[in-house]
């Protein structure tokens, strides 16, 4: 398979300010930002710089939308890479292909974002068809994270932690949890996309206990059937 197949292209830029995260979360990404830029003279003084990110939590609550922010902060390239996707039958070949990514990002001191980690990081005493296989699919995986420099940095994505081999788990040096918004910072996120439109398209009515992705599809969806039935109406008025 050619590698290139692999990895999603996405090239949207994406600057912190456009994810909304809480108080807590964004000091951790900030602290992240700023330890992976000034990590040669962290360094020098013998301090460990966090270059392997893990984002849990629900769904479309801004994982992929941080990960690409900070690759932004950092001028760096983003590869992203759904393992979803490059599972193979032959767990050999998705070894492999894990490997030439890993040494892809390496050489490029990229950002490597793996979103669903949970698609081959689960337990290795899990019920699947060939337990050993996927055993030794997560221990290349494992060996894989031991080894990545330091120059270049790692975030994965899962929406089920509970289910990833503890030791797995314990390579990341940061962990970011990911909530469902509450009904207050849903609204902001509402006033920031809706802002733009004219105030009789962005009088909606507002779902709540939702995800931010889910927000802004339900919003844009009401915007543009309001958006259409004023366009209906004024062709109506000119005919």
């Amino acid at each position: 398979m050619n590698l290139y197949n692999l990895i999603i292209q996405d090239k949207e830029e994406i600057m912190l300010d456009d994810v909304f995260l809480d108080s807590h979360n964004k000091d951790q990404i900030v602290q992240l930002i700023k330890e992976n830029t000034y990590s040669r003279e962290l360094q020098e003084y013998g301090l460990p710089v966090n270059n392997k990110v893990l984002l849990q939590g629900s769904s479309g609550c801004g994982k992929t939308m941080t990960a690409k922010a900070v690759a932004h902060a950092l001028g760096k390239n983003i590869i992203i890479l759904n393992l979803s996707n490059i599972v193979s039958s032959r767990i050999g070949e998705t070894s492999q292909n894990i490997k030439m990514i890993f040494d892809k990002a390496a050489r490029e001191r990229s950002v490597l974002f793996l979103d669903e980690l949970d698609q081959i990081g689960k337990a290795r005493g899990s019920d699947d068809k060939d337990v050993g296989e996927m055993r030794r699919l997560v221990n290349t995986l494992i060996q894989l994270i031991d080894y990545y420099p330091e120059n270049a940095l790692l975030i994965c994505a899962t929406n089920h932690p509970e289910i990833i081999d503890t030791a797995l788990m314990r390579r990341f040096q940061l962990s970011v949890h990911y909530e469902m918004p509450s009904k207050e910072f849903l609204d902001l996120f509402y006033d920031k996309i809706l802002y733009k439109f004219p105030q009789d398209l962005r009088n909606i009515g507002r779902k709540y206990s939702i995800s931010f992705a889910e927000a802004k599809d339900h919003a844009f969806t009401v915007v543009k059937g309001n958006l259409i039935k004023k366009l209906e109406s004024e062709n109506i008025k000119i005919s």
